[in-house]
């Protein structure tokens, strides 16, 4: 459902028909139909009335979330879809609001999901109630008893993984507000003979399993157990695991759930040392031993086993050991001690074991119930919640079956008095004239099972006190003599003749026709079971023991409180319980979940009609149908119709002004809806036939259809108004803005006009005021030309007169020194020829190599050592001493650049002129790697995480890491592999997982193989005879190859111990793969589809490597 949309009522879109007392046609095909319809759109809820139908859909739902739980929450019961937290917020609004008891009756097969709704309806009822911390408390150890509970009392059977074997009650108190303050558990009949025995496909309880699967090498130490289930013989092997189950998560939560409720660490362990020693006690094995007397005596095979569990109760083992061999009898003053045979023996170990795991369970509830109880003494409200064990046919039904078929019995009574007592205080409560309603009542067969004089349980419990020889025989004779004529009651022995020829009735069973139908019983046990004898012996021996509480389990042990009396038998202790239990049901508000199981095989989306029809049948919800429609199918109360079907009125509608009973009178008097489909109870309507509830729906489908159409109408014409008016609006809007907008630009172009002519007026004016200055100013100015012309003339005059003085006076000059020099020079002449040519000379050399100095000064050199680049010579003479000086500066440039050399920049260079000396000239792949630095380390192999456990392995320091690819022979393909070389070995691991393939020690290589072309192939050759031969060589392709083989021929060189690596460079070479040897070719040719080299197979002997051309 949409969030968007409101349900109000049980009838809305209803998947099939949410409430089978409205189905119509009512048969029982129908009713299977409606729950199958519902099913399989996984509406697993169904009513009848008050009563929830649980179908179990074996998978999860998104129906139980925090927003359903918020959903349901103080609604009324048929408010909304069928769920069983209406049901809980019922009964618990009841409880709170009401001040009535109330009890949840959780019944079905076993299977159908009993324990689960307990679940939901405790989880419901403790989200609902109050907050606090003290509330929480109480209601997160109320919740969490169920999995300590489930843990030691439920089982995995051939029905249901997670089985309830035994009944629980839980009594939830609440105060007058509602909040939880504590609670009371009573158990019934645990199904005690799980313990040593297990049909086949079933499972002991869950707790055995969760001990040794999840508690820890510690605790299985201390309790001397072992987690192989195979090594206990009362643990069944074929269904040991079960999907879905995790036993181990399992026992955490219940340690968890176990310290929430309040155990203590030291009971905790106390618990789990008596569950290990049941399991010792079933390993506990007897042999025969003959006596003197002719009589034999069991002994225990080994000992061992006896020795452990003895060790974990504090107890002598002798003193067990005796127990399993003697019993002493005690009649009045006298005590006779009697030898026990091996079969004997084996009774007393398996009746230990039931009783101290039955009496451990009794523990735990009473242990929890201390826990969980209420602290105050003010009065308390009570709900209580069933949970009990379904009814049950097997294929060999036993003593247990027919204490539980009779548990159901009982409940089934009290279920259909208590729906006929509802239903007609309800009629009485309303005013409307009760009809009695016919139905099976189950009470005879109540009767015949426990009648005090001639019931079977009675008669059970006689012959388990009569002296004498007493089998599961003898009891069937004495049901064929006192039962024979009961009409419910079947044996192919009795004195009724129609059985006697019935052969689906063996001679050793009887059969009962109960209220889900005849179920056949197997006598054989009922004695014994219902006997349920401990030797005393045995009880006596387990009260010696130093454990804490194996003196509280076994009380009777005790040797000053010996009572000779005989403890009461199984039968009557149930029958009391139950008795009980009906007495405290009957004092509160039943509210009732029928589950139901629609398939045997536990799986989802099946739905086994004749499963769910046998279920239908014997739970008796066709009866409890009829019940509900003997009067009126359906009421409401007054208001929420009226509210409902007001709209099928004009008097009623929209609003009625009176009383809402007068208006339901008016509504169904102007539908014309005959008088005797309805009636008019004090609060309520009442409707007999569901067709006159399903004729108001239809015409209030249509009247909502009518309405639908005219609220739509009624929307359209406010819209349409509403978007006319919104226009009419914006127009006024829009033409209001253009207007201003209008005055705004007449405005702003008038303004502009005026600034025009104001601008021009004002210019006219300032050119005129210009004009009349420009023409004073000329004036003045031509005055003052004039005049300067006029100055300037007379200047130049005057100085062309002292230029002329002055030219005059200098030419006398230079004449005068001129005949100076001349006279000097004629007399110096012959002293200047002898020496000038030699002084010209050395000051023109001089000058020469000062300038050719200062010029190499100037020049910027590079200070790179592999630069060549030197300044041209100016003059030929300057040859040598250019040269030197090259090589001076050179030497000088090298020995400052090393100067900046670290180790690992020297290590480099020394590996990269090894490179050189190898491959310059002789593969074409060298040029390109000469730019390329070693870096060794390409794949960070120390901080990738990926590869931490491959770097751990590698023992030597790595000095190259890097993918390489490996060559596969048959293909030619490559794979990724991880390569790493060390000073000792090289080492190929894969790429993904860093997992070590391949590792070879150096030594064992004896060359290397590459090719002339520009491809990354080598061939890594393995020395015949060397312990790594047997995979052959190695071919490989990288784009380091120069870097890989160098760092390799390196490494053999320096160890003085080992042969240098051999390289050889050839464009063909062989490869010995294993026991074959490949030739490897490298030709040239055109790359294809943009790949560079190719590596193909030709035949076995023969990979051909293409290399593009260069």
């Amino acid at each position: 459902m949409s969030k968007m949309e409101v349900k109000t009522s049980l009838l809305d879109n209803m998947i099939g028909v949410g409430d089978m007392v409205l189905l119509e046609p009512l048969s029982e095909d129908s009713f299977i139909g409606n729950l199958k319809n519902r099913f399989d759109h996984n509406e697993i809820y169904t009513y009848i009335g008050s009563v929830v139908i649980s179908m179990n859909p074996y998978k999860p739902l998104p129906i139980y979330t925090a927003e359903k739980v918020e959903e349901y929450r103080n609604r009324n019961f048929y408010e909304l879809s069928p769920h069983i937290y209406a049901l809980a917020d019922e009964a618990y609004r009841s409880l709170r609001d009401q001040d009535k008891d109330q009890c949840i009756l959780i019944t079905g097969e076993s299977g159908s999901g009993k324990t689960e709704a307990s679940k939901f309806v405790m989880s419901y009822v403790a989200a609902v109630c109050g907050k606090g911390q003290e509330v929480n408390k109480v209601k997160e150890q109320l919740l969490q008893s169920n999995p300590v509970l489930e843990a030691f009392g439920n089982a995995k059977t051939v029905r249901n993984d997670n089985s309830s074997r035994f009944g629980k009650y839980m009594d939830i108190e609440f105060d007058f507000k509602g909040d939880p303050l504590g609670g009371v558990i009573s158990n019934y009949l645990l199904e005690k003979s799980r313990v040593v025995k297990q049909p086949r496909g079933e499972r002991n309880f869950h707790i055995f399993y969760q001990l040794l699967s999840g508690a820890s090498e510690d605790t299985l130490k201390k309790l001397k157990l072992d987690r192989d289930f195979s090594k206990y013989n009362y643990l069944s092997l074929d269904s040991a695991t079960v999907n879905g189950l995790d036993d181990a998560a399992s026992f955490r939560t219940v340690r968890n759930a176990m310290q929430i409720v309040g155990f203590m660490e030291d009971e905790v362990q106390s618990v789990l040392e008596l569950v290990a020693a049941v399991l010792k006690l079933g390993n506990i094995e007897f042999k025969p031993e003959s006596r003197v007397n002719g009589f034999d005596e069991s002994r225990v095979k080994d000992k061992n086993d006896l020795k452990e569990m003895c060790e974990l109760l504090g107890l002598e083992q002798s003193v067990l050991e005796r127990a399993f061999s003697f019993r002493t009898v005690e009649a009045k003053m006298e005590k006779v001690s009697t030898t026990l045979n091996v079969a004997q023996a084996y009774y007393a170990r398996d009746a230990l074991a039931k009783n101290l795991y039955s009496r451990l369970f009794s523990w735990l509830v009473n242990r929890i119930n201390e826990s969980i109880k209420a602290q105050t003494k003010v009065r308390k409200k009570v709900m209580g919640v069933l949970d009990i064990y379904g009814f049950e046919i097997f294929e060999d039904n036993s003593f247990e079956q027919f204490i539980i078929n009779y548990c159901n019995e009982k409940l089934q009574q009290i279920f259909i008095e208590l729906t006929l007592r509802e239903e007609q205080e309800e009629y009485v409560r309303e005013g409307i004239e009760w009809t009695n309603i016919e139905y099976f009542n189950n009470a005879i067969i109540c009767d015949l099972i426990e009648n005090n004089q001639n019931g079977i349980l009675a008669m059970l419990d006689e012959e388990c006190l009569r002296p004498g020889t007493v089998t599961d025989e003898t009891f069937l004779d004495k049901l064929n003599t006192v039962c024979a004529e009961h009409q419910h009651f079947e044996s192919r022995q009795s004195k009724n003749s129609k059985f006697l020829t019935d052969h689906s009735l063996p001679h050793n069973c009887f059969r009962i026709q109960h209220y889900a139908g005849k179920v056949l019983y197997r006598v054989e046990g009922f004695v014994d079971k219902n006997n349920d004898l401990l030797y005393r012996d045995l009880s006596q021996a387990m009260y010696k023991a130093n454990h804490s509480l194996i003196k509280l389990l076994f009380p009777e042990g005790n040797p000053s409180k010996v009572n000779l009396k005989r403890p009461p038998t199984a039968g009557f202790q149930f029958k009391a319980s139950v008795g009980t239990l009906m007495k405290n049901l009957l004092t509160k508000n039943p509210n009732y979940i029928r589950c139901i199981k629609p398939n045997d095989k536990k799986a989802a989306h099946i739905f086994t009609d004749s499963l769910v029809c046998h279920q239908v049948r014997y739970l008796g919800l066709m009866e409890n149908v009829r019940v509900r429609r003997a009067g009126y199918a359906f009421r409401q109360a007054y208001e929420p119709c009226l509210e409902r079907y007001k709209m099928l009125c004009k008097q009623t509608w929209p609003h009625w002004r009176g009383q809402a009973r007068d208006g339901v009178e008016v509504l169904l008097t102007d539908l014309q809806v005959p008088v005797e489909e309805f009636a008019y109870g004090r609060s309520k309507i009442f409707i007999r036939n569901p067709r006159t509830l399903f004729f108001l729906e239809e015409k209030r489908r249509q009247c909502l259809e009518d309405l639908a159409t005219l609220i739509q109408k009624i929307f359209r014409g406010w819209k349409s108004r509403r978007q006319f008016l919104l226009l009419k609006k914006s127009q006024v809007v829009v033409a209001a803005w253009y207007r201003r907008y209008a005055q705004q630009k007449k405005y702003q172009k008038i303004r502009c006009s005026a600034l025009v002519v104001q601008s021009f007026i004002r210019g006219w004016k300032a050119r005129k005021i210009l004009r009349e200055l420009k023409y004073k100013k000329r004036c003045e100015e031509a005055v003052t030309t004039i005049s300067a012309y006029w100055h300037g003339t007379q200047a130049r005059r005057e100085l062309r007169r002292l230029k002329e003085e002055a030219q005059n006076k200098h030419a006398v000059s230079v004449i005068w020194a001129a005949w100076l020099g001349t006279k000097v020079r004629r007399e110096y002449r012959k002293f200047f020829r002898a020496n000038a040519g030699k002084k010209i000379y050395d000051f023109t050399i001089q000058r020469i190599m000062q300038k050719y100095f200062l010029g190499l000064k100037k020049t910027t050199l590079s200070m790179s050592p592999i630069d060549k680049s030197w300044p041209a010579k100016p003059y030929g003479f300057l040859e040598g001493t250019h040269q030197e000086l090259r090589r001076i500066f050179h030497l000088w440039r090298c020995k400052k650049y090393r100067s900046k050399f670290t180790k690992e920049m020297k290590a480099t260079y020394e590996e990269k002129l090894a490179a050189s000396e190898l491959f310059k000239d002789k593969k074409a792949l060298y040029p390109s790697s000469v730019g390329q630095p070693f870096k060794g380390d390409y794949v960070e192999l120390s901080k990738n995480p990926k590869y931490q456990k491959l770097n751990s392995l590698v023992e030597d320091k790595v000095l190259l890491a890097d993918v390489v690819s490996k060559i596969n022979r048959a293909n030619g393909k490559g794979a990724p592999r991880m390569f790493l070389l060390t000073k000792n070995n090289f080492v190929l691991a894969d790429q993904k997982t860093g997992q070590v393939k391949t590792s070879v020690p150096l030594p064992d290589l004896s060359s290397v193989s590459v090719s002339t072309q520009n491809d990354g192939f080598f061939a890594l050759r393995v020395k015949e005879g060397a312990t790594s031969a047997a995979k052959g060589d190695f071919l490989l392709s990288s784009d380091r190859l120069i870097e890989i083989i160098t760092k390799l021929h390196r490494i053999g060189s320096a160890s003085a111990d080992r042969n240098q690596i051999k390289i050889d460079i050839s464009d063909e070479f062989l490869v010995q793969f294993k026991q074959d040897k490949v030739c490897v070719k490298f030709i040239q040719g055109a790359p294809k589809n943009g790949n560079g080299v190719i590596c193909k197979r030709k035949n076995n002997r023969l990979l051909e490597v293409s290399v593009p051309s260069p």
